[in-house]
């Protein structure tokens, strides 16, 4: 059964970019790329706001390259779909892409219930309404050891959500994986 899940690489205090909208500070090392990799094979679409599907495009770009994590990455981001909320963007010309004008609570329940494989929201915005619906099964934070001070938050303020740590893992670099299932 398919879940949408919240699966960010965030900072100690909780941010996913600094105050000017960088976030070179999370780059993963080979080691956790890889394990970010075999997590994201289990997701077959992702959602995203307008800034993060920006961010994101890079993917959509890398070339062949030597072969490792983020060739394996670029591979496994190519083959899923995108969803791309927002009001500004113009329609996207990538494949496997569509843009919707509104977050629809109902619409995404739906998705999540007929995919036959993981959904994963990311970025502020279109995180912060998933969590607000009470949509989101599970978090995967990956945390880094930079503290960034300031800029958009991992998670929502004024949403309360219980959770359940399922897995906790140590990578060589200082990351951190907290796994949580949100409770119900």
């Amino acid at each position: 059964m398919a879940g949408l899940l919240h699966s960010m690489i965030a900072s100690p205090d909780g941010r996913v970019a600094d105050a000017d909208g960088r976030f070179d500070w999370a780059r993963p090392d080979e080691e956790l790329h890889r394990f970010i990799d075999d997590q994201e094979r289990s997701v077959g679409t992702y959602l995203y706001g307008r800034r993060m599907h920006e961010v994101m495009r890079y993917w959509e770009d890398v070339g062949e390259g030597p072969p490792g994590p983020e060739r394996e990455y670029a591979g496994i981001w190519q083959a899923a779909e995108k969803v791309v909320y927002s009001t500004t963007l113009d329609p996207p010309t990538a494949p496997r892409t569509r843009l919707e004008r509104s977050f629809d609570p109902a619409a995404v329940r739906e998705l999540v219930a007929s995919a036959d494989r993981d959904v994963s929201v990311a970025g502020p915005r279109p995180a912060a309404r998933a969590f607000g619906a009470g949509l989101v099964d599970e978090c995967w934070t990956y945390v880094v050891p930079v503290l960034v001070g300031s800029g958009p938050r991992l998670f929502p303020e004024g949403v309360r959500r219980e959770l359940e740590l399922l897995e906790e893992r140590r990578f060589t670099g200082g990351a951190v994986l907290l796994r949580h299932r949100v409770v119900r």
